[in-house]
């Protein structure tokens, strides 16, 4: 608010990052809205190239897609990650790895 200032102490991490040297780093796959395909074609990509996809997980991603603007369809290893978002990015859809 205008006007007034209140001390604040600045947020706590509630975890710990951290890279390590094991298995690799994790990535999550975002998908974008585009307005240019059905929730069933969506519905076929995801089951067909996510692991363990179901076509009712698939479908609430879909939704949040489609309401929100965007979904976190995937999150792992950062090689899988890729693979799964070119993958995604083959069938048409926008799609990010962060």
């Amino acid at each position: 608010m205008a006007g007034t200032q209140t001390p604040f102490a600045p947020p706590v991490p509630t975890e710990a990052t951290s890279i390590g040297t094991d298995i690799g780093l994790d990535a999550r796959v975002i998908v974008f809205n585009c307005e240019c395909h059905t929730y069933e074609q969506v519905i076929a990509l995801f089951c067909q190239y996510i692991p363990g996809m179901t076509s009712p997980k698939a479908f609430e991603l879909a939704w949040k897609i489609d309401h929100d603007g965007e979904a976190i369809v995937f999150a792992g290893a950062l090689e899988q990650a890729e693979e799964i978002a070119a993958k995604l990015a083959g069938g048409g859809l926008r799609v990010a790895v962060q």
